[in-house]
């Protein structure tokens, strides 16, 4: 039998190779420290290419690292070197694409840490303990930001909390008949 495709972590760094958002689905890094210090060979063995228009690859400590920089942002999906490249980009792309629709092609450092909320909700939708659900940037963008004003969306396409709001407020109005 053949296991799903895993991701390891997906990163959100600066142009500094500082985190912005980051959400590690792997015990590869036990530590905080271990988490950091992958962080920073991430960053610094993809600093000099120019992945502004295509996903660039690397292989780094046995994991396959791709990434996509725009503006002062520098994306990251790591899996394991014996991951399927194209779906890792897949993870890629989708999550690039929903943020850009999220953040409606303002797409920067400053624009990111006002909407952090809606970037975690994005890795949410996209990966659950390392295991892809979606890659469909629209798909995802719509989970994670436009049913926020919809307290009428159905409940599976509600996030957690979304979910839990729309409960408690069913709970408040049959309390009060």
């Amino acid at each position: 039998m053949e296991l799903p495709p895993k991701v390891k972590n997906i990163l959100l760094l600066d142009s500094e190779g500082k985190r912005v958002a980051v959400k590690y689905y792997s015990d590869d890094w036990p530590t905080n420290s271990a988490k950091e210090a992958f962080e920073k060979s991430v960053f610094t063995a993809t600093q000099k290419t120019n992945a502004r228009t295509e996903v660039e690859v690397t292989a780094l400590e046995n994991n396959i690292v791709l990434y996509k920089f725009v503006q002062d942002l520098h994306f990251f999906v790591t899996g394991g070197e014996e991951e399927n490249e194209l779906i890792l980009a897949s993870v890629l792309e989708g999550l690039f694409d929903a943020v850009t629709l999220l953040l409606r092609g303002n797409v920067d450092k400053r624009e990111a840490l006002d909407n952090l909320d809606l970037i975690f909700l994005c890795f949410d939708e996209i990966i659950d303990g390392g295991i892809v659900l979606e890659t469909d940037a629209n798909v995802i963008a719509g989970k994670a930001g436009i049913n926020s004003a919809d307290p009428n969306a159905p409940l599976s396409e509600q996030t957690i909390s979304q979910a839990l709001a729309t409960a408690r407020e069913h709970l408040t109005r049959s309390l009060m008949k």
